[in-house]
C-alpha cells in the first residue's frame, strides 16, 4: 500500500525532502535559545558582564529569526508536497478508473468511488503533511531537548524521562482504542455518500412519491452514525490533553523542588534550571506532538488502502500485443458463447449463444426483463468478456482487436441515457469531437431531433443541464442516437433506446436507419413487437438463451413465445412482459 501511494509523490520529492529538513532546522534553533538564556542569567546578568548579555542577546536574536526562516519553509514545502501529493493521487485514481473495465466498476460503488477520491484522499493529504512536519520536529525536539537536559543535570532529567514513558504508554492504549473507531467511520462515509447520490439523482422521484420525509430519515440515521462513531473517537482523544497537562505540572513541580535545593547547595546555576524547565515543556509537548502525528497516520491508513486498491485494480480487460486496428465490416457472430458476471457464479447469465450477422443488417432483439438482451450485445464492443466460445467482428475475434479501435467502431445507445452538463452541439459532438455543425444537423434529423432543437430559443447552442434534466426522456434519448450516429459506427446498438418515443417517431428513426446507414449493421432491444417486427431478423432471448431466430413471419409461425407476446401486443398493446 504504502510503495503504491508514494509512486504518486512524483514532482513534488524535493519539497517532500526539504520539508523535513527545515523542520530539523527549526528544532536546533528552538533548542539553542534555552542554553543562550542561561549564559545571559549565568555570565551576564550574575555576573554584571553587559558584553556577554549584548553579544548573547544578538545571538538569540539571529537564532529566532533563523528559527523563524525555517519555519515558514517548513510550512511552505510541506504545504506544496501535501497538496500536490493529493492532487496526484486523485489523477491517478480518476484516470485508473477511466481504463476499467465494466467488470472492475461493478467491484466498486459509485458512492465508494467518490468517498475514496474526495475524503480518503484528504484524510492521506493532512496525515503527509503531518509526518513530513511534524514526524520528523517532534521525535527531533524530543531527543536534542533530553540529550541536553542529561547534559544540564542527569538526576533531573530522569524525571523527563519517566513522565515520557508514562506518556507513551497512556497514548498507546488510547491510540488502540481510537483506531478501531476510525476504520469504521470511513465505511458509514460510504453510507452517506450513497443517500445523498441516489437522492439527488432521484430527486423528481422523491418529490412525486412525497417520500421527503423518509429520505430525510434515511440521511440522518447515516449522519447519526458517523456522529456517534466521531462521538466516541473524540472522547478517547480529549483524555489526552488532562493526562499531559497532569503530566506538564507534575514534572515542573518535581523539577522545582528538586532543581531549587540543588541551586542553594550551587550544584545547579539558576540558568540551567531556566533551560530544564524549558526542555520540559519541549519534550512533553513534542510526545504530545507524536501522539498526535500517530492518530492521524492510524485514521489515514484505513483511507490509504481504499485509495490503493483503486491505484491497483488492473482491468480485466487488455489489449493484446499485435492487436487488429481496423475492423473490416460489421458482420458479427457467437459462437458456442458463455457469460457470467462473476467467475463463481453457479448459473452463466449466458449460455451457448450461437449467432452469425451479416454486415448491414438490421437484427431486433427481444424477450423478458433479466433474459440478458443487454449481456449480449454488451460483449460485441468487449466491454465484458465472454466466459467462454467467442465473439467476432468483422470476422476477427474482438479480444484480438485493438479496443480503442473496437469501440470506435461500435456506438451503443444504453438503457440509462446520459448528456453532460454543455451545449447541445457540445453532447453531439461526443461522437466525433471533429464533426461540422452540418454533420450534428444531419445526425439529429436521422435520430428525428433536429425537429425539437430547433423549437428551443438558441438552438443547438443551447445549455444542458446537468444530467439532460432540462430535456424529456424521448428528447434525451433522440441525443444520445444522434450523437452515436455521428461516430459513423460499422455496428449500432440500441439498447431499449427508443422507448420513451412514441410509436411514430420510433418508426421514423428505423426508416432513416435503413435508408441513411444501410450498411451499419444495426441491433436494436425493444419490448415492442413494433419496433422490431420490420427488421431483417429477430433473437427471442428466453433465460440466457436464444429461444428463436428469424423473421417477423417465421418467428410468427414457429415461435410461440414470439407469436404470444405478438397477439397480446396487437390484442390488448401490453409490451413484452405483459405478454407472459
Amino acid at each position: 500500500m504504502l510503495h503504491t501511494l508514494l509512486k504518486q509523490v512524483k514532482e513534488y520529492k524535493l519539497p517532500s525532502f526539504l520539508t523535513p529538513v527545515a523542520m530539523i532546522g527549526e528544532v536546533i534553533c528552538e533548542m539553542l535559545i534555552p542554553r543562550l538564556m542561561a549564559r545571559i542569567v549565568d555570565e551576564g546578568i550574575y555576573a554584571g558582564n553587559m558584553d556577554v548579555i549584548l553579544q548573547t542577546g544578538g545571538l538569540m536574536i539571529l537564532v529566532a529569526v533563523a528559527g523563524l526562516l525555517c519555519g515558514i519553509g517548513g510550512g511552505f514545502f510541506g504545504a506544496k508536497a501535501a497538496a500536490g501529493f493529493a492532487k496526484n493521487l486523485r489523477k491517478a485514481m480518476f484516470d485508473n478508473i477511466q481504463s476499467f473495465s465494466f467488470a472492475n466498476i461493478d467491484k466498486f460503488s459509485t458512492a465508494g468511488l467518490v468517498t475514496r477520491l474526495t475524503t480518503d484522499v484528504t484524510n492521506v493529504q493532512n496525515a503527509y503533511q503531518m509526518v513530513l512536519r511534524m514526524a520528523m520536529r517532534a521525535p527531533a525536539s524530543m531527543i536534542v531537548a533530553m540529550v541536553m537536559s542529561f547534559v544540564i543535570s542527569p538526576r533531573l532529567a530522569s524525571i523527563y524521562l519517566v513522565a515520557v514513558i508514562f506518556l507513551a504508554l497512556v497514548a498507546m492504549v488510547l491510540i488502540r482504542r481510537v483506531t478501531v473507531y476510525f476504520r469504521q467511520v470511513f465505511e458509514r462515509y460510504d453510507e452517506l455518500n450513497e443517500s445523498v447520490r441516489e437522492n439527488v439523482r432521484a430527486i423528481r422521484v422523491v418529490k412525486a412519491y412525497v417520500r421527503e420525509e423518509h429520505e430525510i430519515s434515511k440521511f440522518e440515521k447515516a449522519a447519526e452514525n458517523i456522529y456517534r462513531m466521531f462521538v466516541k473517537a473524540e472522547m478517547n482523544m480529549t483524555l489526552v490533553g488532562p493526562v499531559m497537562s497532569f503530566t506538564v505540572y507534575a514534572c515542573i513541580l518535581l523539577i522545582s523542588w528538586f532543581g531549587a535545593h540543588l541551586v542553594v547547595s550551587e550544584e545547579l546555576l539558576v540558568g540551567d534550571l531556566m533551560s530544564l524547565l524549558t526542555y520540559c515543556m519541549s519534550i512533553l509537548m513534542s510526545l504530545m506532538m507524536v501522539s498526535m502525528v500517530v492518530i492521524m497516520i492510524t485514521m489515514s491508513q484505513a483511507s490509504g488502502r481504499r485509495i490503493a486498491e483503486v491505484l491497483e485494480e488492473k482491468s480485466t480487460l487488455t489489449n493484446p500485443k499485435m492487436p487488429v486496428t481496423e475492423v473490416m465490416d460489421g458482420s458479427v457472430t457467437f459462437e458456442h458463447v458463455d457469460f457470467s458476471y462473476h467467475a463463481d457464479s453457479e448459473e452463466p447469465v449466458l449460455s451457448d449463444i450461437n449467432l452469425e450477422i451479416k454486415s448491414g443488417e438490421a437484427i431486433g432483439i427481444i424477450g423478458a426483463t433479466g433474459s440478458a438482451k443487454s449481456s449480449l450485445v454488451n460483449l460485441i464492443s468487449r466491454l465484458y468478456d465472454v466466459t467462454a466460445g467467442r465473439v467476432t467482428v468483422g470476422g476477427v475475434d474482438v479480444k484480438l482487436y485493438d479496443l480503442e479501435t473496437l469501440r470506435n467502431a461500435v456506438s451503443v445507445v444504453l438503457q440509462k441515457n446520459v448528456l453532460f452538463s454543455g451545449t447541445i452541439l457540445e453532447n453531439l459532438r461526443w461522437g466525433d469531437e471533429n464533426a461540422t455543425e452540418e454533420e450534428c444537423r444531419h445526425a439529429a434529423r436521422l435520430a428525428c431531433a433536429d425537429e425539437f432543437i430547433s423549437q428551443m430559443p438558441e438552438g443547438y447552442l443551447t445549455k444542458i443541464e446537468q444530467g439532460g434534466s432540462n430535456v424529456s426522456g424521448g428528447q434525451k434519448q433522440r441525443l444520445c442516437i444522434a450523437r452515436a450516429l455521428l461516430k459513423k459506427p460499422k455496428i449500432l446498438i440500441l439498447d431499449d433506446s427508443t422507448s420513451a418515443c412514441d410509436t411514430a417517431t420510433d418508426a421514423r428513426i428505423r426508416k432513416a436507419f435503413r435508408e441513411e446507414i444501410p450498411d451499419t449493421t444495426k441491433f436494436i432491444i425493444a419490448q415492442r413487437v413494433a419496433s422490431v417486427m420490420d427488421l431483417d431478423r429477430i433473437i427471442v432471448m428466453e433465460d440466457g438463451k436464444v429461444n428463436g431466430f428469424g423473421t417477423h413471419e417465421e418467428l410468427l409461425a414457429g415461435n410461440e413465445i414470439y407469436r404470444e407476446v405478438y397477439e397480446s401486443q396487437t390484442a390488448g398493446g401490453g409490451d413484452f412482459d405483459e405478454g407472459e
